[in-house]
């Protein structure tokens, strides 16, 4: 960007970066600046120049910054996991459905660096956090008083349909071809099989996310609520 250039809007900004998709897009607000809503949460170049990023209604014109502090007096109580040693192409489209689900906080087990093109920008909104290793990480979770829940199709597996799961839990996946590391399953306090019935030994990894935060949602979410948009 040259000196002339005038510096981007937040509304452009985030267009270029992926955070927006025309058929979620808002013009400006009507009415003019007369008309404005007042609060701190809302961000005047929204106002002016409308909001395009994917965000529910509720956070239409809102400051990035409001959204996260509204979304963090609200989240769950569940965390989740995913093993990421060999650069997964899963952990996007996770941390996409935690965002949807409003799970606590996602934890990338193993190499930092991952795939954002999956998260959809959702990543701007939810809390990752990194663990080196399977022991690290397991040491955080029990003293944050997190029961370790595996999720996989190994034998002795229990059905996660029949399954209590416990409030206070962080469900932890692994990688798509491998499933969970022998780390983590001796490590696990429960290990967890989703039901299924076809030919193929499991499920892609990000699905396997969405139905098991969904079975917690399921038992412990305000369903009302995450109907209202």
């Amino acid at each position: 960007m040259s000196a002339a250039d005038p510096a981007p809007s937040a509304a452009s900004a985030a267009e270029g970066e992926g955070d927006t998709e025309p058929s979620h897009g808002i013009g400006p607000y009507p009415g003019g600046e007369a008309a404005w809503p007042t609060g701190e949460q809302f961000d005047p170049e929204l106002l002016a120049n409308g909001d395009r990023r994917n965000v529910v209604d509720r956070y239409r014109y809102w400051r990035h910054d409001a959204i996260v502090a509204d979304l963090d007096a609200r989240r769950h109580t569940f965390h989740v996991a995913i093993e990421n040693w060999a650069h997964d192409f899963n952990i996007g489209s996770v941390v996409r459905t935690a965002n949807a689900f409003m799970a606590r906080e996602v934890h990338i087990v193993g190499k930092r660096r991952w795939n954002r093109r999956g998260a959809m920008v959702t990543d701007r909104y939810q809390h990752v956090r990194h663990h080196p290793s399977v022991e690290e990480f397991v040491a955080w979770a029990h003293g944050e008083g997190l029961t370790v829940i595996g999720i996989d199709n190994l034998p002795g597996s229990v059905p996660l349909e029949t399954f209590d799961l416990p409030r206070d839990c962080v469900l932890v996946f692994g990688q798509e071809s491998v499933g969970l590391t022998d780390a983590v399953r001796e490590a696990a306090d429960a290990t967890l099989a989703i039901a299924q019935y076809g030919s193929t030994r499991s499920i892609n990894a990000g699905a396997a996310a969405a139905i098991a935060m969904h079975a917690w949602v399921g038992q412990h979410g305000d369903i009302e609520a995450g109907h209202e948009g």
